[in-house]
């Protein structure tokens, strides 16, 4: 009996791997997508902008997400400094083909503005990352290929490059480094309309937080204006019951 068991955790774990190796880039990108981060999630966010020459602003944000089944929504609050604060961002990014909706409330206009689809290649409040890259991609706006396996800080990941079926869109393609344990993207190189490299997203720090897996510091470099936004969450909670009229136009404007 004792011989038998083994032999069904031997083939189980044979299983597993062969089941690994047959992944599809689409399913590798659709498994990271897909991965759970728990139904609502608040932190505290420190976003760091770092110049050419080293100058460096520090934004202090408030954030909250709460998924609501078919649609997934998203708020976030400047604190400080000054210049920024009062400032607030909002994204709802839909289990469909529709694209994701997103405001920014501007405190000194006193009113809240729409993100067009035109604007979403605008860069956020200065930073590395633009109002697209806070959205969700949808999984089949691209064609996913696996191009090969690699290891990141000993992680063994899958290499998959995604290419855009919009010829407008910024990017003509992205590659992701996926883990292959947890489907984490732990790094992210970004190509423009001519095919350069343009930024490279790199996870530095992922945590277990109340049994997820959480990005927790990411930097954003713009490899082509030497420039870089670092993003650190501190204060991390889950699942602690986010209320649904926290992601509303007038929460934005009321603020905190």
């Amino acid at each position: 009996m004792k011989n038998l068991k083994l032999i069904l955790i031997a083939t189980l774990i044979v299983a597993s791997f062969s089941a690994n190796a047959q992944l599809t880039g689409r399913q590798i990108v659709e498994k990271a997508y897909n991965r759970p981060t728990g139904d609502d999630q608040t932190s505290n966010l420190t976003m760091t902008l770092t110049n050419k020459s080293g100058s460096q602003r520090v934004r202090k944000i408030k954030q909250f997400k709460k998924d609501f089944g078919e649609v997934e929504k998203k708020i976030m609050f400047f604190l400080s400094p000054a210049d920024v604060k009062n400032t607030s961002f909002m994204n709802w990014s839909y289990d469909s083909d529709k694209s994701d909706d997103q405001w920014i409330y501007l405190p000194a206009l006193k009113k809240t503005k729409r993100i067009s689809s035109d604007s979403k290649s605008d860069y956020f409040m200065g930073s590395d990352f633009t109002y697209d890259d806070l959205g969700d991609r949808k999984l089949d706006d691209d064609t996913h290929k696996l191009l090969r396996e690699d290891t990141i800080n000993g992680n063994p990941c899958y290499v998959v490059e995604s290419l855009s079926k919009d010829e407008d869109y910024m990017y003509s393609k992205t590659i992701t480094w996926i883990r292959k344990d947890n489907f984490v993207g732990v790094k992210k190189e970004f190509y423009d309309e001519d095919g350069e490299l343009l930024k490279i997203l790199t996870i530095k720090k992922v945590e277990k937080i109340s049994g997820f897996w959480i990005i927790t510091h990411s930097e954003m470099k713009n490899v082509q204006k030497n420039h870089k936004t670092n993003m650190v969450l501190s204060n991390v909670q889950v699942n602690s019951g986010v209320s649904a009229s926290k992601f509303t136009e007038r929460m934005m404007m009321r603020g905190l």
